[in-house]
């Protein structure tokens, strides 16, 4: 018997979900093939909504369907690392320019200021992983306060592979004090609408993060060259 379209809908979300969830964990490795009924047996559901979830994945560059051989999960190099930071680099600093001339109230910049504050907190109780998820957070808010819908389209195809490498390097890296020094920088940039200083800030921002990530990457030989 079909299933139901708003059961198949569901059960697709899911394994996107769950999908994604066993990618940035790494538990599906880059690099690694596994086919639809593995998959399957996996998540524990039928191969037509882990088919239909790989299609979509496939298009947010998280993995690659190989006919008759089932899905390879992409390994993110260094060089379409260093590509991706330029271009978000760009598109942030712009949002963050395209926010502090709106003229955004206290309460417009309240999920950014949350996002900060989150991320100062977990710093203080040496909590990466949720500093990592209110990093996450500020970078969307951003781009969602610069009101461009075609940044935030392009910003959001590239985040899941910043996610990745970031996960990646989490706990090698130093505790990230100066990353939260420049996201309260911006913020107040924001809220003082001095587009700016806002924009030189965060440039600054990304160009540190890329070149501590990459330095990462290319030191440790931990994504595909």
């Amino acid at each position: 018997m079909t299933e139901p379209r708003e059961k198949q809908g569901s059960n697709t979300q899911r394994a996107v979900e769950q999908l994604r969830d066993l990618i940035f964990s790494g538990v599906l490795a880059g690099g690694s093939n596994h086919l639809e009924t593995e998959l399957a047996e996996m998540l524990g559901m039928s191969r037509t909504p882990v088919r239909e979830a790989a299609v979509l994945l496939e298009a947010q560059g998280l993995l690659e369907l190989q006919p008759r051989r089932g899905v390879r999960i992409q390994p993110v190099s260094v060089d379409d690392m260093r590509e991706i930071y330029e271009v978000l680099t760009e598109l942030e600093s712009l949002a963050a320019a395209n926010a502090a001339a709106a003229g955004y109230s206290d309460a417009d910049l309240s999920g950014l200021d949350a996002a900060v504050t989150a991320m100062e907190e977990s710093i203080e109780a040496d909590d990466l992983e949720t500093w990592a998820k209110a990093d996450e957070m500020f970078h969307r808010e951003l781009v969602r306060l610069g009101k461009n819908s075609r940044v935030v389209t392009i910003a959001a195809m590239m985040s899941d592979q910043v996610r990745r490498a970031r996960q990646t390097t989490l706990h090698m890296r130093a505790m990230p004090s100066r990353s939260n020094e420049d996201h309260r920088a911006v913020l107040n940039a924001i809220r003082g609408g001095d587009a700016v200083e806002a924009r030189r800030i965060h440039r600054e921002h990304r160009e540190r993060a890329k070149n501590e990530i990459i330095g990462l990457l290319e030191k440790y030989r931990i994504l595909s060259l």
